[in-house]
């Protein structure tokens, strides 16, 4: 793996991980799915202008077009509307933590559903993850933790996983940029009459902490997060990518600290530091080892000293 996709894969680690802040500081004050509406058709006509702009069309494949129906139903309406609506009840660094566990659901359902074999290493990495899951949020349900809000967060992850079963060898192409635009407009589209129908005649609190918190869901964690995802994936492949996520859990919580002022207490770092360890042995476990090489005879050899002196 070379420096630049190092460098993107923690890039997008650190948006993702702040990307809870920023949508608890939106829906404290907005609406969730109105907010997601808003969201996601400002970035769907943002990121297909510059696809315009940058030569890239409509004109996609089969397998292009599934990537955004899927992505734009159950990753962002589902998951995202899910997500926003729960962390009206839950703080970010949960939310954070509880979508971390996507790559552990991943390879847990391609166990249980697929039949694909789990490595020894993978099956480590479960078990750590579930402890470590178990640590967190047994300290919080016991001072009080949303119910509604917890189950709402954990139905958000599997939608994410299936999404990511669905379309785990989409990459990026011609026109990447052209596919992240369309998904949000598939998400937006999805979510005004969920929006209508539950959220009509809800004040809306306008602040510039609102305002700031919504530029940067669309602007960095929409567009940004999405497009270096893409590009990552092509890059190094979806599965090396998904990696990065094992940063995700720390991160979330130490941002939700710092932005948002969360406390935290010893059962989180520990649990999240668990979380991650487990996040990464399952990725681990699912990077093919390099092929051996063949040895070379001794009489190949001996025919490639003889070519050389020739």
């Amino acid at each position: 793996m070379d420096l630049k996709s190092v460098l993107m894969g923690l890039g997008f680690a650190a948006i993702w991980a702040s990307a809870f802040t920023a949508t608890r500081v939106v829906v404290l004050d907005m609406p969730p799915l109105t907010a997601l509406v808003i969201r996601f058709a400002i970035s769907a006509v943002i990121a297909m202008a510059l696809a315009r702009a940058m030569g890239q069309t409509m004109r996609l494949t089969r397998v292009e077009w599934r990537t955004v129906v899927v992505f734009g139903l159950c990753q962002n309406a589902l998951y995202l509307g899910l997500n926003w609506v729960g962390m009206q009840w839950v703080e970010a660094s949960a939310a954070a933590i509880i979508a971390s566990m996507m790559p552990l659901l991943v390879a847990f359902a391609g166990w249980a559903v697929m039949g694909e074999r789990l490595r020894p290493m993978a099956v480590a990495g479960l078990v750590l993850g579930i402890v470590g899951v178990a640590i967190i949020m047994g300290v919080r349900l016991s001072h009080g933790m949303n119910l509604l809000g917890l189950a709402m967060c954990m139905a958000a992850v599997v939608a994410l996983t299936v999404a990511t079963l669905a379309v785990r060898a989409a990459g990026g192409g011609p026109n990447v940029l052209m596919i992240v635009g369309l998904q949000m407009a598939v998400g937006s589209a999805a979510l005004v009459l969920p929006a209508l129908a539950l959220e009509w005649g809800r004040p809306i609190d306008w602040s510039w902490g609102l305002v700031g918190g919504l530029f940067y869901s669309i602007l960095v964690a929409g567009i940004l997060a999405t497009f270096i995802w893409f590009r990552l994936v092509t890059r190094i492949g979806a599965v090396r990518a998904a990696a990065f996520h094992f940063l995700s859990p720390p991160l979330g919580v130490a941002i939700a600290a710092l932005w948002l002022g969360e406390r935290f207490g010893w059962s989180d770092v520990i649990g999240s530091l668990v979380v991650a360890a487990g996040i990464l042995l399952v990725q681990m476990a699912r990077v093919a080892p390099p092929a051996a090489q063949p040895s070379p005879s001794p009489s190949s050899a001996a025919a490639r000293r003889i070519e050389s002196r020739s």
